[in-house]
């Protein structure tokens, strides 16, 4: 190969061929003399018998330099130049392939897969081995290096995925201790462009004694990013964003996201210039703040671009029992100023009286030193403590001097202990360390916490157990006692600093966050161990855990490093959960800066080599026909009308095989367009269709989903469908389509008189439309609920839909390919309304379905083929009855009554008793 920069020759010993130029210069440049045109006179044959000499004529410039450039341009075309030429491998031997799969290899890993691919496949073609590292740690030990095929290295890197965890370079540099030195070793290292203390120097320094580098990693602005908790004080969900390199960016979008899979808000994060990591807040209602189960940057799948939300980054609802406003009065004094200020951090306070706030979703109720209430109030509490509320109850002069209250957990002696009282000690006590058991385990103590007085408990067989925090002469400053499913707590102090200096401590705020987790459930962080119950793949999805995941102990869960042992994701129970997150492994990111001068650095995307021979030869070509013509026309033979209008469609036939020769592929004549290119499109394969809403988001899943729908159908049944297409149903003809996926949203304007004509002639004609109304999931879905109804009656208004029934056991919807009799989508329990059967029209098709499961999630997939949401609540198989659904659905509509006809049930019976 002869290369020139971006330019070269794969044959270059053909441009010898320009020898020969000189020479057809000479013999092109005479030509015979053209034949005389003479009329046919009889007395003519007399005349003229001996003819006189004739020599040759000179062949015109033109013609001649038209010939010279048809040679030169077939020489250049049998060298095959290429712009952006791939070069050979370097190296003369096996070939050492680095590849980081660790989590930041995801952002880019299709690109990365193509380029590992196509290597290998020129390793192959030039009868190279290689040798396969990656730097991620593995699920089992790995095994020796060894020289592998081309064909074993291309079906590893094909199943390869990257790891939800860091790469481990030490790790690998010590693999490449066991591997044998091979002289002409070519070496490249597929890189995720980040360093990791250092690690990717050292690792470099090494690959070089093996031989050539290339270094490939994406540009700086395409490199992972991370997501971290925030380390401010907002009251709002806050997220932080760290990039590897600094400079301007655009801004970065993230998606806070339910359980469900539900989009539940949006924020963006705008990086400064020199600053590589900035907060981002989502300013969203605290019930949809309890309702985050993920955040995630928009078009990033990666596990570090993903951040789960526990119960520990939720504001949970805390109610302040209390007749009097905040604040009024001399406010230190209050007994519930502190409080407020204490769990304002990191809960919604709500105020009034008990009754009031219990009828409310609460995770815990503070009741300051005071009269519970009457025997109807204490019963009501009660009975909400049961059902699992948690009330905290704070004590002072009130309470020291109440006699029979069941709501304590502990019965109280009579007055208080003080300083100079009957009942006192010399100086104010101090708190003793909290026990194991207690909610306040692993808390640490201040040494200037003081208790100056207190309420005592009546010495009992249990009072060590309900004991949760004491002094340290042993006295309970803290008792606890389960009552049903919920807890009653007493706080043998004041709430104010009139006892106490326990509220002016930051000890007070995280005793209070403690009891709002044990209001959730939250085990504290003791001896407890939580087991893996979902974590996180390398794009960030989560499924269930891998074999190798183990158990870590509730303690130790903000401090373990994300691995094999321990993938990120949730840990603990279905009820009960805690998140581990990449970003307590990643301490930081940074770039890996400059490398040494003979280390070649490349990128996953590169120019694409083109081959100029196809466009030489057909231009050749055109000159060769063209130098026919102009023989023809030297010699005679051709009529001057004839021989325009030949050229005119030689020129036509040869710029239209020009430019599919350009392009590769067969495109539409530019001259279809419109309506035209519309129906040619809609009628030239089967196609699955769609609804344009107008709503950007809907109309992105409707297409995803009918896609997902049509690869289903492809691997299942005999149905071969295109491309999905939409359809806007004030403009297009819907004709062409035997089923339309149709959405309903709120923001659909009603349709046009002529919309609706079209759609009456749609369903007229024997098409068939499923009209989702997506709304199961939020407690609407059933056909009559009076919102969706309007919103429909509004929408069709003009359009003759039928009247529905709910489907009937068995309707031939249930049966059409599967058996089934539930129809889930992204939701499930909706019902399903179709055309009655005895109708008999549209050869027993309903022309109208309609359903609220919100199908298309369940069948939208993304551009790897992954599904796009989660389905709730029967997860992956409640998916599968999803798709076959939908594929019963396609053959409904394909194939009529076909399963409903009788007339085939005795021979089928007769064959299938043979």
């Amino acid at each position: 190969m002869l290369s020139l920069g971006s330019f070269a020759f794969a044959s270059p010993w053909l441009l010898l061929g320009f020898v020969v130029i000189p020479a057809l210069w000479w013999l092109l440049r005479v030509t015979p003399p053209a034949p005389k045109v003479l009329h046919f006179p009889a007395i003519r044959l007399l005349l003229g018998l001996v003819p006189p000499e004739e020599t040759p004529a000179r062949t015109p410039l033109w013609l001649i330099l038209m010939r010279m450039a048809l040679a030169a341009l077939l020489i250049l075309a049998l060298a095959q130049p290429l712009i952006n030429p791939t070069a050979g491998l370097p190296g003369n031997n096996s070939l050492l392939l680095v590849i980081d799969d660790g989590w930041a290899a995801a952002v880019d890993w299709p690109a990365r897969q193509h380029a590992m691919t196509e290597l290998v496949e020129r390793a192959d073609r030039e009868g190279r081995r290689l040798i396969l590292l990656p730097t991620a740690p593995g699920e089992a030990a790995p095994g020796p290096l060894g020289l592998e095929r081309p064909a074993d290295a291309k079906a590893q890197i094909q199943a390869m995925r990257p790891k939800p965890w860091p790469t481990d370079r030490a790790a690998a540099q010590k693999r490449l201790d066991t591997l044998e030195f091979q002289p002409g070793m070519a070496v490249y290292w597929f890189s995720d462009g980040l360093d990791d203390k250092g690690a990717a120097k050292a690792l470099l320094t090494r690959l070089r004694s093996f031989g050539p580098v290339r270094f490939i990693a994406p540009p700086g602005d395409g490199l992972a990013r991370l997501l971290a908790p925030s380390k401010g004080d907002s009251r709002d969900l806050a997220v932080s964003v760290q990039r590897a390199v600094l400079g301007e960016a655009p801004p970065i979008s993230l998606r806070a996201v339910g359980a469900d899979g539900r989009l539940l808000a949006r924020a963006e994060a705008h990086f400064p210039a020199d600053r590589g990591t900035v907060d981002a807040t989502f300013k969203i209602p605290t019930e949809l703040r309890n309702r985050v189960d993920r955040i995630e940057i928009e078009g990033e799948a990666t596990s570090g671009a993903t951040l789960l939300v526990d119960e520990r980054s939720r504001r949970r609802p805390v109610g302040i029992a209390t007749e009097a406003a905040s604040g009024s009065g001399q406010p230190l004094l209050s007994d519930t100023y502190y409080i407020e200020r204490a769990a304002e951090p990191f809960a919604e306070l709500r105020r009034g009286p008990a009754l009031e706030l219990i009828k409310r979703d609460l995770s815990l109720l503070v009741l300051p030193d005071g009269d519970a209430g009457g025997a109807e109030e204490h019963a009501a509490l009660r009975s909400w403590i049961e059902s699992g509320g948690v009330l905290v109850r704070f004590a002072g002069p009130q309470t020291a001097e109440r006699e029979n209250d069941d709501l304590l957990p502990v019965t109280l002696r009579s007055g208080g202990r003080t300083i100079g009282g009957a009942m006192s000690w010399e100086k104010p006590a101090k708190l003793a360390p909290f026990p194991a058991e207690s909610p306040f385990a692993g808390l640490e103590v201040p040494d200037d916490v003081t208790v100056d007085r207190q309420v005592l408990a009546e010495p009992s067989v249990d009072l060590a157990a309900k004991t949760w925090a004491r002094l340290t002469d042993g006295t309970p400053l803290v008792t606890g006692e389960k009552r049903g499913k919920g807890w009653l707590v007493l706080v043998h102090t004041s709430a104010n600093t009139a006892w106490s200096n326990l509220s002016l401590s930051g000890l007070f705020v995280d005793m209070l966050r403690r009891l709002v987790q044990l209001g959730q459930g939250i085990a504290g962080t003791g001896d407890g161990v939580l087991a893996p119950w979902q974590t996180m793949d390398g794009f960030g999805r989560l499924e269930a855990p891998p074999p190798a995941a183990q158990p870590v102990p509730a303690a130790d869960l903000a401090k373990t490093a994300a691995g094999p042992s321990h993938p990120p994701g949730f840990y603990g129970t279905d009820e009960t959960h805690r998140a581990l997150n990449l970003s307590s492994s990643v301490p930081g990111l940074i770039e890996i800066g400059a490398l040494p001068p003979d280390v070649v650095r490349e990128t996953y995307v590169r120019a694409p080599e083109i081959d100029l021979r196809p466009a030489l030869l057909g231009l050749a070509l055109l000159l060769a026909l063209i130098d026919i013509l102009v023989g023809y026309g030297l010699r005679g033979l051709l009529r001057a009308p004839g021989a325009a209008g030949a050229a005119l469609l030689l020129g036509l036939m040869l710029s239209s095989a020009g430019a599919s020769a350009q392009t590769g592929t067969l495109t539409p004549h530019p001259a279809v367009s419109g309506p035209d290119r519309y129906t040619i499109e809609a009628t030239s394969e089967l196609r699955l269709a769609y609804v344009k809403t107008g709503d950007a988001e809907t109309d992105q899943v409707s297409r995803a989903a009918m896609v997902g729908l049509g690869n289903i159908l492809s691997r299942r049944t005999a149905v071969e469908t295109g491309d999905p297409m939409e359809v806007d149903v004030e403009t297009d003809e819907m004709i062409f389509f035997p089923l339309i996926y149709w959405p309903i949203t709120t923001t659909e304007k009603p349709l046009s008189a002529q919309a609706a004509e079209r759609v009456n002639r749609y369903l007229a004609t024997g098409g068939t439309i499923l009209f989702d109304t997506r709304d199961e999931g939020s407690g609407g879905g059933s056909y009559g609920i009076t919102d969706t109804a309007d919103r429909l009656q509004t929408l069709l208004a003009g359009v003759t839909v039928p009247p529905l029934v709910q489907i009937p056991p068995d309707h031939v919807l249930t049966k059409s390919f599967y058996l089934m009799q539930d129809f889930p989508g992204r939701w499930d329990g909706g019902t399903l309304w179709v055309e009655p059967v005895e109708d008999r029209v549209n050869d027993g098709v309903s022309t109208v379905i309609l359903g609220s499961n919100d199908f298309a999630s369940a069948w939208a997939v993304d551009a790897q083929g992954f599904s796009s949401f989660a389905v709730v609540p029967g997860g992956e198989a409640q998916r599968e009855q999803a798709y076959r659904f939908g594929v019963n659905l396609v053959m409904y509509a394909l194939t009529g009554n076909y399963k409903a006809d009788q007339v085939h049930v005795p021979a089928i019976l007769e064959r299938l008793g043979q």
